[in-house]
């Protein structure tokens, strides 16, 4: 049997599940990991807070996560300059369960959402499996926002959920303040409409984080994750502010004792480290200029980047490119971005293997 030979639903058929090739190869830069292991007495301390949630593991875990979700809104008051409490913050296993959550509760059947394209792929993913019409809005050449062009899509498309991701993944593009601000109130001005600014990759970002921007604006929503800046990829945790109500909402959907009372304890853990967490930031912040700057020597297109990996190109067949960089052990992402493929930035190391790599795959494959 086959998976169309079953009966699923009919916006499901022909696609295919996402995911980002996993090879054994010296250097992977292609799933935007945080190169750098956690510190050892970060582990150690991990090892003592699950090792005493482990005492009570025939009981369900906080099913509320309270503990957790003050830290966090500690951690954004501190980080962002805006005061946040504990019923502004909800937690889920990755910013994708948060994402499911929030469209499981402002999307679904009858409903759509809007986002600008190319953007994170799991917008339109999880919209399509909650039975939310997902819209593509337009970008610019060079793949900002066009904000009148932006607004007129919302005009006309009237959507329920609007998605703002800054920095942007694939591009590493910010999105500015008031860029945000203006399609906050022209999704307001149309209906009632929830906007959803994705910063999986704000601590790496130039710009201020947009936590602020949720006083006085009930419809907005930020997402964050831990995967990042956190170096916590395997731990799936992420998280959302808003206000208290959009909290509520979303805890109509959620799956009993979602969060593992293991993943709390590593998640805490986590947050007692923060600034030796955010220290390793600054090196990838270092890494990620240095990678832009000499891929524009070698005569490349560079997106400019907010986040810890770079767009960059253009290419008459990435996909030719991304094989080459491949045979000589280095994996990049190609997104399906016209002319385009993506690096994270990595160690200092697996840079500079990277861009050994690129300088001679340049020479036998030319930019178009």
């Amino acid at each position: 049997m086959k998976i169309d030979d079953l009966p699923i639903r009919d916006e499901l058929r022909g696609q295919s599940p996402y995911g980002a090739p996993q090879l054994d190869v010296p250097v992977q830069l292609n799933t935007n990991e945080n190169p750098y292991q956690l510190p050892e007495p970060l582990v150690a301390r991990i090892a003592e807070r699950v090792a005493e949630a482990a005492r009570d593991l025939n009981r369900y875990p906080d099913r509320d996560a309270v503990e957790l979700r003050t830290e966090l809104a500690r951690y954004l008051t501190r980080t962002t300059g805006h005061q946040l409490t504990t019923g502004q913050v909800w937690a889920a296993n990755g910013s994708n369960e948060i994402i499911q959550q929030l469209l499981q509760t402002f999307g679904g059947p009858g409903r759509s959402a809007l986002g600008f394209a190319p953007s994170y792929q799991m917008h339109e993913l999880i919209s399509r499996g909650t039975g939310t019409r997902w819209i593509p809005g337009p970008r610019r050449a060079d793949f900002t926002i066009d904000l009148e062009n932006a607004k007129a899509a919302l005009a006309e498309h009237r959507p329920d959920v609007l998605f703002i991701c800054s920095p942007n993944n694939p591009t590493g593009t910010a999105v500015d303040r008031e860029t945000v601000l203006a399609l906050y109130e022209a999704a307001q001005a149309v209906k009632p409409t929830m906007v959803l600014v994705d910063e999986a990759y704000v601590e790496f970002s130039h710009r201020p984080s947009l936590v602020p921007l949720l006083a006085g604006r009930p419809h907005l929503v930020v997402t964050r994750t831990m995967s990042k800046a956190f170096g916590a990829a395997g731990l799936r945790l992420g998280y959302l502010a808003a206000d208290p109500a959009v909290v509520d909402a979303v805890q109509l959907v959620r799956l009993p004792y979602h969060l593992s009372a293991v993943t709390q304890a590593t998640a805490l853990a986590c947050l007692e480290h923060t600034d030796t967490l955010l220290g390793y930031v600054e090196r990838l912040k270092t890494e990620r200029d240095r990678l832009v700057g000499a891929l524009r020597d070698l005569g490349l297109t560079v997106t400019d980047s907010d986040a810890n990996f770079i767009q960059f190109g253009v290419f008459a067949d990435p996909h030719a490119v991304w094989q080459a960089l491949l045979d000589r052990g280095v994996l990049v992402r190609d997104n399906g971005v016209p002319g385009h493929l993506r690096v994270t930035a990595g160690t200092p190391a697996e840079n500079d293997a990277f861009l050994d790599a690129v300088r001679t795959v340049t020479k036998e494959l030319s930019p178009a």
